[in-house]
């Protein structure tokens, strides 16, 4: 009989990355980058399961050591040209064979976003619920003028004439960015969609200093200062 949970996190982990090679176990203030991740999705008292999909045995021991489940990836499934949705899928399918799980409710968190407020997940599970939404994302405001190219025109999106200061932007001037931290979607809608985008799409917004991606060492030694600096160490 399938067991029908309400909420899981799953969490991809492979273990090639050739900018920051062993990136998702790299010490980053001392833990393991995972770990991070592991730990955010157990503070949510309403995250019923944590799953950490990966090809990899130290990574999957690691994170069994900070107390998430494994989910064995294949590795035809964690190469360079992988997608996170094809891990979800797999996940989702693997969960439904092994152990006849089936849950209403995915929070999909990347451990290349490590910085997330506290208690930002709980709230985030709640507007989802609340809100009747198919998916939800974590989103940053960003004070940046933006600018469009078409062939060697430049086209302003905002009014450079009146070229508003960061304390003087109306909320309709504010631009957000998709900062990768969070994730939430029904089964339901992957299930049909095969993204964990789609339908009525809600968000949460997570502040400014929140925004940041490891895509270079450069990135993890700045994140590293910026979670010292935010206390997430």
């Amino acid at each position: 009989m399938t067991t029908s949970i309400r909420t899981i996190a799953i969490i991809p982990a492979r273990g090639g990355s050739k900018g920051i090679p062993r990136k998702n176990i790299k010490r980053f203030n001392g833990k393991p980058l995972i770990a991070l991740s592991i730990e955010y999705a157990r503070s949510a008292g309403s995250v019923d399961g944590v799953y950490v999909s990966t090809e990899d045995a130290e990574i999957a021991r690691i994170s069994q050591q900070f107390g998430a489940e494994v989910i064995p990836r294949p590795r035809e499934l964690a190469g360079d040209s992988a997608t996170t949705e094809s891990a979800v899928a797999h996940a989702l399918d693997w969960l439904s064979r092994e152990k006849n799980i089936a849950p209403e409710t995915i929070v999909l968190l990347q451990p290349t976003s490590p910085l997330r407020p506290v208690g930002s997940l709980e709230s985030a599970l709640e507007k989802f619920r609340t809100g009747g939404f198919d998916s939800l994302l974590s989103i940053s405001p960003t004070h940046r003028f933006f600018w469009r190219t078409t062939g060697e025109i430049a086209e302003a999106e905002y009014d450079f004439i009146n070229r508003p200061r960061r304390q003087d932007m109306r909320p309709e001037d504010i631009r957000y960015v998709e900062n990768g931290s969070v994730y939430i979607f029904t089964t339901s809608h992957f299930n049909s969609s095969g993204n964990r985008l789609g339908g009525k799409i809600g968000y949460t917004v997570f502040p400014e200093d929140y925004s940041m991606e490891i895509d270079s060492p450069l990135d993890f030694e700045i994140l590293e200062r910026m979670a010292q600096a935010l206390h997430q160490d």
